[in-house]
């Protein structure tokens, strides 16, 4: 059977995303005292390997992720070929968080049909149908924070920062931030 530290390695690795270390102990079948304990043997280990990845904690949680000093292989290995108006379409719903197709229909006019659809294809956004079926759900996908090298809490502070815009979707009342 692997180390704690080995198996919560691989969590971080396939997940993509920060964990929480209650996220972490579910998934590893063990208590929240082992994963503390494992998460320090394994961001130790990291902060001594010659490796291209390392274990960051930041406000979401732990996350595997590639060093700063590698992040300009991201732009040479997956370019994206996204125009302008895609660009900024995508900086509206990054910003937003989560909006509804209609809502940034009104904000960027009607070109943001054949945006959604370029950034979809590309990974940068997932698109879900609401619960009534008139409209599509829109938020930023793990390969955007990746790609741009912006994690979730950044994007939230910038909205902040920006007047925090937040407003209530007419159809459910939810706030989209």
């Amino acid at each position: 059977m692997p180390q704690l530290s080995s198996t919560i390695e691989a969590i971080l690795y396939l997940k993509a995303q920060p964990l929480t270390v209650a996220e972490i102990a579910e998934y590893a079948g063990c208590d929240r005292a082992a994963v503390k304990e494992a998460l320090l043997e394994l961001m130790e280990d990291y902060a001594h390997r010659d490796s291209a990845l390392e274990v960051l904690e930041s406000p979401s949680g732990f996350s595997l992720q590639l060093r700063d000093t590698f992040h300009s292989l991201i732009q040479t290995l997956l370019p994206a070929d996204v125009g302008l108006g895609a660009l900024r379409t995508l900086a509206a719903i990054a910003l937003k968080g989560k909006i509804s197709q209609t809502d940034l229909v009104e904000i960027r006019g009607s070109n943001v049909y054949q945006h959604v659809q370029e950034l979809v294809e590309l990974g940068f956004v997932r698109k879900r149908k609401q619960s009534d079926g008139r409209s599509f759900w829109l938020q930023v996908t793990e390969k955007f924070h990746r790609y741009f090298q912006v994690n979730t809490d950044q994007t939230l502070e910038l909205a902040q920062y920006l007047g925090n815009n937040a407003t209530p979707s007419p159809n459910t009342g939810e706030t989209l931030s």
